[in-house]
C-alpha cells in the first residue's frame, strides 16, 4: 500500500508506570491509583470513577507488528495475524498488513491509521478469570496477611495495622484482615484467641482474620465475645472449641456466618473496588466471574452499573444459602446492564469446603486424618433438588465442588437432569472440580459440564496434598490434561484473593505444574507432569474457554471480526520463550471496546 495511505504511529506500548498522553507523560501509576482513591473517597455516592487511559486513538485505527504474526486470535485454527483492525468498539478484520491495508483502502475516507507494538510483544484476547471474589480482594488487601510464617508475624501485622490507622485507634473498631495459612507455618497448628491477648496494643480488641481459602475464621476473644452465644453445632460448619466447650476462635465454612461485625459502608465498598479493579486492568483482565460469596457485592454491583460504565466486565453469581428459601423462580437475569458490562444469569452454590482445612467432602477418610472425611455444606437431597430446580427456571449452576464426594454428588444430580432439561445447554459449571475418581472425569465430559478451574491451586496444593489424600487418590487431584482429552471445557480463573491475581501466573502453572522457582515435589518436569496443558490450550481456558462459561463467546475470547475491541498486549511471547521468563511478561496495554484502560497503543 502507497505510504500515502496509511498513517504509521511509532508510538510503542508503554511500561507500567505509562499515564494518559492526554493527562500527563510524567505521571506515575502510583498517583493515577491515588487519584482514582481519591476520588472514590470524595465522591462515594456519584459512582466508581476509573480514570481512562487515552492515547488519542482514532475510531478506526489499526494495531500491527513489525514483526510479522505476533497477533494470537485464539480462534478455532488458532491462527496468528499480523494485524488487527478496530472500528469503533469491534475487531472488523485481522490478517497481514498488505491484506487488511488492501481490504480498507477503497472505504475508507482517510488514511488507516496504523499503530505499532514494541519489538518482541504480542497480542492476546483480553484475559478473564472464571472464578474471582472482587470485594474481597480488595479488603484482604486492607491487611494482607498471605506471606506470613507463624502466628507471631500476624500479631506483629495486626498491631502494626492499628498503629498506622488513626481510625483503629478507638478499641472498639473492628480489624480484619486476609491471608494466614497455618499449613505454612513453621508449627502447622490452627491458632486461637489466646494469641492476640499476649499483645498490650492488640488484646481486648475485636479482631476476625480470614484464613488463606476463604473458608476458616480466626477470632480474638472480643470478637467470640461479641457474636455469643454460638450454637453448639451447625449444619455445613464447624466451630473449634477445648475440651471444656468453650470455643477455640476458629470457625469453619458456614460457621463463619455466625460472626456478628458491623457491615461495609457504600464508601468501604468503593474502596475495595478501586483496588481490585486497578490492579485487575493492570495484569490484562478485562473479565471477571464474580463467584457470589455475599449478596452484598451483586447490589453494590448493580449500583454501579445503573450509575456509569463499570471500568471492566463483571460476570455475577447469584449466592444460594443452603438454609433460606430457593429464589430460581423469584429473581430473573441481569443481561447486559452498565452498557452490556454486567450480566448475572448463575447461581453459586456450595457442595462441600476445603482441602486444605480439612472440609472437602471425600469418599473415604483422609490419609492424614483416618476419622475425617470431610462434610458436605449443603444436605445431598437439597443439593440435587436445587440443582434441577434452578435447571428447569433457566438459570446456569456453578457449584463449588472439591472432594471427590461432593464432585460425584453434583454430577448425579445433573445427570438426573437430563429427563427434564438440556443440561449442555445450560453450561452447568464445577468451580473447582479438584478431586474427581476417572469415572468422573469422563461424565464431566459427557454431560457439557465446564470444569471451572484454577491453575495455581495447584502449585499451592501439591506441597501438602499427597499427604493428605494417599498416593492414589492424588492422582485425580487437578488432573486437568484428564479432563481435557475426555471432553472437559476448562475455563480458567485465579481464586483471587485466595491466589495471585495474576493470569500469568495461572498460565504458567497449568503448562508446568511448577512453583514460580522452578520446583515441585516430583522434580523440575513438574507435578504429575502428565496433566500439563499445552500453551494454546491454556491460552483458550484464559480467553475462549471462559466466554463460553459465560455465555459470552459470540462477543468476546477471541480476535475474529465482529467481536468486542478486546485485547492485551504483552511485552514478551508467552506462546514461544522459554518457560523461566513466563513470570517475567509485563501487561504493556489492556483494552475494552476497542479504547485502552491501561497503558496506551
Amino acid at each position: 500500500m502507497p505510504k500515502s495511505q496509511i498513517t504509521s504511529d511509532d508510538s510503542i506500548v508503554g511500561s507500567n508506570q505509562n499515564l494518559s498522553r492526554t493527562r500527563t507523560r510524567r505521571g506515575t501509576e502510583e498517583t493515577r491509583k491515588s487519584l482514582v482513591l481519591l476520588i472514590s473517597l470524595v465522591f462515594p455516592l456519584v459512582g466508581f470513577f476509573h480514570l481512562t487511559i487515552s492515547s488519542h486513538l482514532p475510531k478506526f485505527y489499526a494495531v500491527c507488528s513489525r514483526e510479522g504474526a505476533k497477533i494470537y486470535t485464539v480462534d478455532d485454527n488458532n491462527t496468528v495475524a499480523q494485524c488487527l483492525v478496530v472500528d469503533h468498539m469491534f475487531i472488523v478484520d485481522t490478517g497481514s498488513l498488505e491484506d487488511v491495508s488492501s481490504r480498507w483502502i477503497a472505504k475508507l475516507a482517510s488514511p488507516l491509521s496504523v499503530r505499532y507494538i514494541k519489538r518482541g510483544s504480542i497480542i492476546v484476547p483480553g484475559l478473564t478469570d472464571s472464578h474471582a471474589h472482587i470485594l474481597e480482594y480488595g479488603a484482604s488487601r486492607q491487611l494482607f496477611l498471605g506471606d506470613t510464617k507463624s502466628v507471631e508475624e500476624i500479631i506483629t501485622l495486626v498491631r502494626q495495622h492499628i498503629s498506622v490507622n488513626a481510625d483503629m485507634y478507638d478499641n472498639t473498631s473492628f480489624i480484619e484482615g486476609w491471608g494466614w495459612d497455618h499449613l505454612s507455618w513453621s508449627v502447622k497448628e490452627w491458632p486461637t484467641a489466646d494469641a492476640f491477648e499476649s499483645d498490650l496494643i492488640v488484646r481486648d480488641r475485636a479482631v476476625v482474620l480470614q484464613s488463606k481459602d476463604g473458608h476458616a475464621l480466626w477470632l480474638s476473644k472480643r470478637a467470640l465475645e461479641l457474636s455469643a452465644p454460638l450454637p453448639r453445632e451447625i449444619e455445613g460448619g464447624v466451630i473449634f472449641r477445648r475440651e471444656n466447650g468453650e470455643p477455640t476462635g476458629v470457625l469453619l465454612d458456614s460457621a463463619q456466618s455466625l460472626v456478628k461485625k458491623p457491615g461495609l459502608t457504600e464508601r468501604d465498598l468503593l474502596r475495595h473496588f478501586t483496588t481490585t479493579i486497578d490492579d485487575a486492568l493492570s495484569l490484562g483482565l478485562t473479565s471477571i466471574h464474580d463467584a457470589g460469596y455475599r449478596s452484598v457485592s451483586l447490589a453494590f454491583f448493580e449500583r454501579q452499573a445503573a450509575k456509569a460504565v463499570l471500568p471492566i466486565r463483571i460476570y455475577g453469581m447469584r449466592h444460594f444459602d443452603e438454609k433460606g428459601s430457593y429464589h430460581g423462580n423469584l429473581s430473573t437475569p441481569i443481561i447486559n446492564a452498565g452498557n452490556g458490562r454486567l450480566n448475572v444469569r448463575s447461581v453459586k452454590i456450595f457442595a462441600d469446603g476445603a482441602l486444605r482445612s480439612g472440609g472437602a467432602a471425600l469418599c473415604s477418610p483422609y490419609w492424614d486424618n483416618p476419622e475425617k472425611k470431610g462434610f458436605m455444606r449443603i444436605e445431598e437431597q437439597l443439593l440435587h433438588d436445587v440443582v434441577i430446580q434452578y435447571l428447569l427456571d433457566g438459570w446456569q449452576i456453578n457449584v463449588h465442588a472439591i472432594g471427590d464426594c461432593a464432585n460425584r454428588a453434583v454430577l448425579d444430580a445433573f445427570e438426573d437432569a437430563l429427563q427434564y432439561v438440556n443440561v449442555s445447554a445450560l453450561r452447568p459449571r464445577l468451580e473447582h472440580a479438584q478431586i474427581l475418581t476417572p469415572e468422573d472425569v469422563i461424565r464431566v465430559g459427557r454431560l457439557g459440564v465446564i470444569a471451572s478451574v484454577q491453575p495455581t491451586h495447584v502449585t499451592s496444593d501439591m506441597w501438602y496434598a499427597e499427604e493428605r489424600l494417599g498416593p492414589e487418590r492424588v492422582k485425580g487431584l487437578y488432573a486437568f490434561r484428564s479432563l481435557h482429552d475426555n471432553g472437559g471445557i476448562l475455563a480458567f480463573g485465579s481464586d483471587f484473593p485466595v491466589e495471585d491475581m495474576n493470569p500469568l501466573a495461572g498460565f504458567f502453572a497449568a503448562i508446568t505444574r511448577l512453583s514460580p522457582d522452578g520446583t515441585s515435589p516430583k522434580g523440575s518436569a513438574g507435578w504429575f507432569p502428565e496433566q500439563r496443558l499445552s500453551r494454546e490450550q491454556a491460552l483458550r481456558g484464559m480467553t475462549i474457554n471462559a466466554a463460553h462459561a459465560s455465555f459470552a463467546e459470540d462477543r468476546l475470547g477471541s480476535i475474529v471480526p465482529g467481536k468486542l475491541a478486546d485485547f492485551v498486549v504483552l511485552s514478551q511471547n508467552i506462546m514461544t520463550i522459554p518457560i523461566d521468563r513466563i513470570l517475567k511478561t509485563k501487561v504493556l496495554a489492556t483494552v475494552i471496546d476497542g479504547r485502552p484502560v491501561y497503558g496506551y497503543i
